[in-house]
């Protein structure tokens, strides 16, 4: 008997999460203080595992990450219709909502990691199965799809690890039969939604987004695209482990390169400064967070984990001028999105 795609995702999220975990610890292997594992139950009805990097108050140590979160959702019960209602607009395949609401679940897995040197890029990762069942016959899915993707935002322009990066999430999805072409499209994606409107800024230098993945085409995937084939749950799934995968390799040799560097109180300035633009995305703009907090029973303490525990915000600053290290990072993220790699 075929085991349910829910309890693959969910096996899989699991097992993700302890081997990020572990990756993230072997960095900094003389840290007094490793990832606090949290297990937690839903009240109105799931699981989940937070398991959150944060250096205690007063405590002088200086570790490699400042704060970070990898946290496992998997959880069910209704969505109300106002949720349905704001979800439709992306996912099409949602049928309309009675007064009760629509049986959903979903099994994710979702990241940030916020270093302390200035020169260490901020990360982000995420990776999900949604589905709707019908509220009359809990075996009949209505609606399914996966979403996800990762992404880089530096605080100083180190056009090397953007291309390695990039490179590492290309390779996967050239390695997807008949998926060649995805990664410019989901490239491309990830542009357009981690882009702060009020700022005319991008977040950082992209990666790769995608959301609403099911059976059959995408919007998102030009009509000329190869890549625009009928895809099973089983070889989208497949796809979502290679690219969960690839959050290791395509992270971690930045992370030790990056952290070695000197840096001095003007550029964590700095740092803290680009913090604030990324908390204003999460807060303002970010979907994940909005459906976080509008789901009923929702943990506060998950959903904002995202947040930079240090974070600065100054009135007409004058920092990131041109001709400055900083500018040059302004100068891609408020610029035309770069190709990274060929």
């Amino acid at each position: 008997m075929a085991v349910p795609m829910r309890k693959q995702m969910e096996d899989y999220v699991l097992a993700l999460q302890a081997k990020i975990v572990a990756g993230l610890e072997a960095v900094d292997p003389n840290c007094p203080h490793n990832f606090l594992q949290d297990s937690w139950v839903r009240e109105q009805g799931g699981v989940g595992k937070s398991c959150v990097f944060s250096v205690p108050h007063g405590n002088d140590y200086d570790s490699v990450l400042e704060k970070a979160g990898v946290n496992v959702s998997i959880i069910h019960g209704k969505l109300p219709p106002a949720a349905v209602a704001q979800m439709s607009a992306n996912h099409s395949a949602l049928p309309t909502a009675p007064p009760s609401g629509l049986p959903f679940f979903v099994a994710g897995l979702s990241l940030v990691i916020h270093p302390r040197n200035p020169h260490a890029p901020t990360t982000h990762a995420n990776y999900r199965y949604f589905e709707v069942t019908d509220p009359e016959d809990p075996e009949k899915i209505l609606a399914w799809w996966f979403g996800g993707g990762s992404d880089l935002t530096p605080y100083y322009l180190y056009e090397e690890d953007a291309e390695h990066f990039h490179q590492t999430i290309k390779d996967v999805c050239a390695g997807d039969k008949g998926a060649e072409n995805l990664y410019p499209a989901f490239k491309k994606w990830c542009d357009e939604y981690f882009y702060i409107p009020h700022r005319q800024e991008a977040r950082g230098v992209g990666g790769i987004f995608f959301d609403d993945l099911k059976e059959g085409v995408h919007a998102k995937i030009p009509n000329d695209d190869p890549a625009k084939r009928s895809h099973t749950p089983e070889a989208l799934f497949e796809l979502v482990k290679g690219l969960g995968d690839a959050f290791l390799p395509s992270y971690i040799p930045i992370l030790q390169k990056r952290t070695l560097i000197p840096y001095t109180p003007f550029q964590r300035r700095w740092q803290l400064m680009r913090r604030g633009r990324y908390v204003e995305f999460n807060l303002v703009v970010d979907r994940g967070t909005k459906f976080g907090l509008m789901a009923p029973g929702a943990r506060i303490e998950s959903i904002l984990m995202t947040l930079p525990e240090t974070v600065r915000w100054e009135y007409m600053t004058d920092m990131g001028g041109e001709g400055t290290e900083e500018g040059k990072l302004m100068a891609v993220v408020a610029g035309k999105p770069r190709e990274w790699v060929k």
